[in-house]
């Protein structure tokens, strides 16, 4: 064998270790999400909406800080910020604010916020009744939108927390929205053409 087969293997293998290495980091977000989900840690918060318990007391007697913070992931030309960022709140009382997102490109785009709060053990007692990140979060090219956050913080959460951050990452996930837009159209269009199919000529 020859050193030019040799540099041709070399390069071969090369660019598999690139392609592996770039389908492991498309698949990283989704899987850390399903991980943290199912152990719950690192402070994941439940990816779906909660009702504030029948009768639930608010606590007047402490409050408990809560940070907001945001980031984007690289190379997504997008502002994203927190209406306000920080506020003092009282354990199971329900809680309104929002955050705002600019799409600063020239294209539509679709966004998806994943939501983290630290420290992990204060995760299980923040509970959001309505959030932006249960949803894709389209956007025209130009355009700006509001989102909004109810949550609340149950009673019993421990008193050595006095202070919870909750995070924000948006992720760009147009090429992944488009694809499962195509998908979900060329599954029904079958279904059409036989309907079509079956009209009744008189």
């Amino acid at each position: 064998m020859d050193n030019r087969d040799k540099n041709r293997k070399l390069t071969i293998k090369l660019l598999g270790a690139v392609v592996a290495m770039f389908g492991f980091g498309f698949a990283l977000v989704p899987l850390y999400d399903v991980m943290c989900d199912v152990l719950g840690i690192n402070g994941k918060t439940n990816a779906s909406s909660v009702s504030a318990p029948v009768g639930m007391q608010v606590d007047i007697t402490r409050t408990v800080k809560v940070e907001f913070m945001s980031h984007i992931t690289p190379n997504m030309p997008w502002a994203f910020t927190p209406q306000v960022t920080s506020m003092e709140v009282h354990p199971g009382e329900v809680i309104q604010t929002a955050y705002y997102a600019e799409n600063h490109s020239s294209s539509d785009m679709v966004g998806q916020a994943v939501p983290s709060v630290s420290p992990g053990l204060g995760a299980s007692y923040f509970n959001k009744m309505e959030c932006f990140c249960f949803n894709q979060q389209p956007l025209s090219a130009k355009a700006s939108t509001e989102m909004g956050l109810i949550f609340y913080i149950e009673p019993d959460i421990p008193d050595s927390i006095h202070t919870l951050t909750l995070s924000y990452t948006l992720y760009d996930i147009s090429d992944r929205a488009s694809n499962q837009a195509d998908a979900e159209t060329a599954a029904v269009q079958p279904q059409v053409n036989a309907e079509s199919s079956q009209g009744v000529t008189l």
